[in-house]
């Protein structure tokens, strides 16, 4: 049977059916006659309860689920009577792909900081707050793309590793293969970089605009949008050594153009967000 992701299980409304999920387990609870399983499979926030019988699936074979083990449950899509829950899983079957040791593994029901989340940054996209982020994150994405392509704007893909300097700041972050410890020197003491691989200084581009220009020069409209690396020195919040920048180019543009586009763009950006709950 094919397995069902637990966004498209909420959305459907659909119960009374034999279905297939599989996730990772956020919480177990119980007693001597029944336990409770929230499994979340990363497709949306919400969990989905699955109820195990056990008078069916025996207490032992239940030890080894706890918080972060990875399972595949079959069993009847039912309407849940609990509060707050349309629907729940009625477990007849459960197989334990991976197990999570409770003593080490860090992710429990509880809030965690940034900071330690940052500690973690091989689990914490299993957290509400990551996992929000991602999704919305492509969300967001999708939709760049969606209205430059509705706008008659083509995706222009710009170098990452580029020998100019665009903005003329001169905070890059220069990319060599030559060795630091033994680096060739030219007769006036300076770096030789004719030996390094593209035979010339290159760095990180700080931004694809000029070749975005070219773009629009021969297209009429292009946009970028990609990853742009600053190397200033600042800790603060306004900054950032990586992100990805948008930068449209459009040939024939005058300045009232320009500012109904990015009026427009972001007034699209939000409502799609609004539409689109992730």
């Amino acid at each position: 049977m094919k397995t069902q992701r637990i966004a498209e299980i909420l959305k459907s409304g659909s119960v009374d059916t034999d279905i297939v999920v599989k996730g990772w387990v956020r919480t177990k609870r119980g007693n001597k006659n029944v336990a409770f399983i929230a499994l979340n499979d990363g497709s949306c926030v919400n969990n989905i309860q699955v109820v195990v019988d056990l008078a069916k699936i025996p207490e032992e074979q239940l030890k080894p689920i706890t918080t972060g083990a990875c399972i595949r449950v079959d069993g009847r899509l039912v309407a849940s009577p609990g509060a707050g829950q349309g629907v729940e899983v009625q477990a007849e079957r459960i197989e334990i792909y991976g197990t999570a040791d409770p003593d080490t593994y860090p992710l429990q029901k509880k809030g965690h900081s940034l900071e330690f989340l940052r500690d973690i940054a091989y689990l914490r996209p299993r957290t509400n707050t990551f996992g929000a982020v991602l999704r919305i994150r492509h969300a967001m994405a999708y939709a760049i793309h969606e209205y430059f392509n509705k706008n008659g704007f083509y995706y222009f893909h710009t170098p990452i590793i580029t020998a100019s300097d665009c903005e003329g700041a001169g905070a890059m972050f220069q990319v060599t293969t030559l060795d630091l410890n033994n680096l060739p020197k030219t007769e006036e003491g300076k770096v030789d970089y004719t030996q390094d691989f593209f035979g010339k200084s290159c760095n990180l581009t700080v931004s694809g605009q000029l070749e975005g220009e070219l773009g629009a020069l021969s297209l009429g409209r292009i946009y970028t949008f990609g990853p742009t690396f600053r190397a200033e020195n600042s800790n603060t919040p306004r900054h950032a050594s990586e992100f990805w920048m948008i930068e449209p180019e459009a040939a024939f543009y005058d300045l009232e153009d320009n500012m109904e586009l990015a009026e427009d763009f972001l007034k699209y950006l939000i409502q799609y967000a609004l539409d689109h709950r992730m």
